[in-house]
């Protein structure tokens, strides 16, 4: 029974060394490379030229109610272009001009999806009549209005990388000047007379509004891209224009002024191009979001 148990175990030994030996005669594979990772660039900036568009650029204009008298009315009320102070300016409305300009906006991705992106530029646009007062140079303005806003970033799409974005927008005017530019102006209460009218000074109060964007990146690497992008902007400010008027038939009349409101609809379109690169990956910037 010894000798039995004693061969039995030599028996595995001597089985166990032979399938070691034909284990190590096989090829040896190695397990593929993670792919690599990304770097995660938490900002970004652009520098890109755009178009600014407005999609209204009118005006409802109002008398005001202050300035000239002519028989207890108004101005534009006694020349029946108002039924009064308070009242529209009748027929009356604005154009406003296009503007293209360089932007610069600056991103801080939280993640790799959600950012937040502050965008600024400068423009200048010229107010100009419609209707009665066709051909009036009404205001010269520069416009500053920089907008912030959140944005989510689609990135399953490898290098096409297009996103969303909603936010907020404060628009400054500044530069602002009237047109001092004499035109004639028709008078209905009196066929075949016209009035010499001139803007002589403005003023546009700030506006506050909601901002859309769409647009998408194109990456050639972690750091290097190029940009489209398109943004509505509410902008709706207020104006306030005071004028003067000579009646070369009547110049008994002297120099009427007439002060006007305007509620201006600007709601522009800002369409843009450019570079985008990104950068931060080796600050230790933490993410705040956890995904």
């Amino acid at each position: 029974m010894r000798d039995f148990v004693r061969g039995a175990m030599a028996a595995i030994v001597m089985g166990a060394a032979a399938v070691s030996a034909q284990a190590a005669d096989l090829p040896s594979y190695k397990a593929p490379p993670p792919p690599p990772v990304e770097p995660f660039h938490p900002f970004q900036v652009r520098l890109k030229f755009g178009a600014v568009i407005p999609t209204e650029g009118t005006a409802s204009i109002f008398d005001r109610g202050t300035g000239s008298y002519l028989g207890g009315q108004t101005v534009l009320q006694a020349t029946g272009y108002s039924f009064g102070p308070g009242s529209r300016f009748l027929g009356a409305s604005t154009s406003i001009s296009n503007s293209y300009q360089p932007l610069i906006d600056f991103s801080w991705f939280l993640s790799k999806n959600w950012a937040i992106e502050a965008i600024c530029c400068v423009s200048n646009h010229h107010v100009t009549g419609v209707g009665p007062i066709q051909g009036a140079s009404v205001i010269k303005s520069w416009v500053f209005p920089p907008s912030l806003l959140l944005q989510y970033h689609f990135t399953n799409f490898g290098a096409f990388q297009p996103y969303l974005g909603v936010g907020v927008n404060f628009t400054a005017f500044w530069g602002t000047r009237p047109g001092n530019q004499s035109f004639p102006m028709p008078l209905p209460a009196l066929p075949g007379v016209n009035a010499i009218v001139t803007a002589t000074a403005a003023s546009i109060t700030p506006s506050w509004g909601v901002v859309g964007q769409a647009g998408a990146d194109y990456m050639f690497n972690d750091r290097w891209g190029v940009n489209v992008d398109v943004k509505y902007i509410m902008m709706e400010p207020n104006a306030h224009v005071w004028a003067t008027a000579v009646v070369p038939a009547a110049p008994g009349l002297g120099v009427l002024s007439v002060p006007l409101d305007l509620a201006v609809k600007i709601n522009p379109i800002v369409v843009s191009a450019g570079l985008t690169y990104r950068f931060g990956a080796d600050w230790g910037v933490p993410k705040i979001l956890p995904f």
